[in-house]
């Protein structure tokens, strides 16, 4: 079985946010870059079907040469290979069409997402990749087991979970509980050292087409300060609420 892993580069969430000058791009200077959390439990539970399965694991990144550090820690966590599409990622759409191109020219049994990407909150390459594959699609699983040809995904819905089985090849968008936490790979210095030898192979972008074009992008306004109330004062909170928060 082949397993094609897709990981976004994205900040680390406890890096501080900021934009340039004329608010037309992200700030990228001082920011710490990691493999998206989401993409991560994707990974970690291709790595345990390698095991088990006996599969094939690559990770294939839409990205310029500034993402291979991101590249080289999933190799250093166990895939098998990598694949860098060569390209700044404009939007969902012209990022799923350069996968699209990498799976129709692989041969893979099963792709594997992140349900969206930590740094915009998309979450609209999975769904566009399978269809522009025209493949099955199963979204924000939590369990995931392949059995033959079919693949058994456990989903959460509104108030409950789904099991949803399709026939491979199948587009998986995976999210936090894929995987237990404990279970996410911290790579050794011999999965390091491996990594700097496994294959990445660089190929250039097959569409220039982009659907979505961002104009500007503003900071998240500060939040107000913070007034603290004793618990033995409760005729002052009652008032803070009724004159000031305005909310009873």
């Amino acid at each position: 079985m082949k397993i094609l892993v897709c990981i976004s580069s994205v900040p680390d969430t406890t890096s501080k946010i900021n934009f340039t000058a004329d608010k037309s791009a992200f700030e990228k200077t001082g920011i710490q870059w990691v493999i998206n959390p989401l993409d991560e439990f994707a990974l970690t539970r291709a790595i345990q079907l390698q095991a088990s399965a006996g599969a094939t694991v690559t990770v294939v990144n839409v990205g310029t040469a500034e993402t291979e550090p991101v590249i080289r820690k999933a190799l250093a966590i166990g895939a098998n290979e990598a694949i860098r599409v060569n390209t700044e990622p404009k939007d969902s759409f012209s990022t799923a069409k350069e996968i699209a191109a990498v799976v129709q020219n692989g041969g893979y049994d099963l792709i594997l997402c992140g349900k969206e990407s930590l740094d915009y909150n998309g979450g609209a390459v999975p769904a566009m990749l399978a269809q522009l594959l025209n493949l099955p699609f199963v979204n924000a699983v939590v369990g995931l087991e392949v059995n033959g040809n079919e693949v058994n995904a456990i989903r959460e819905i509104e108030g409950g979970k789904e099991t949803v089985s399709v026939k491979l090849p199948a587009v998986i968008a995976g999210q936090k509980g894929l995987v237990d936490e404990k279970e996410l790979i911290i790579p050794n210095m011999r999965g390091i050292m491996s990594a700097r030898t496994k294959p990445l192979t660089v190929t250039e972008p097959v569409s220039a087409e982009v659907k979505v074009d961002a104009v500007s992008f503003d900071s998240v306004p500060p939040r107000a300060a913070v007034k603290l109330v004793s618990p033995d004062n409760l005729d002052e909170l009652v008032r803070l609420l009724h004159e000031e928060a305005k909310v009873i």
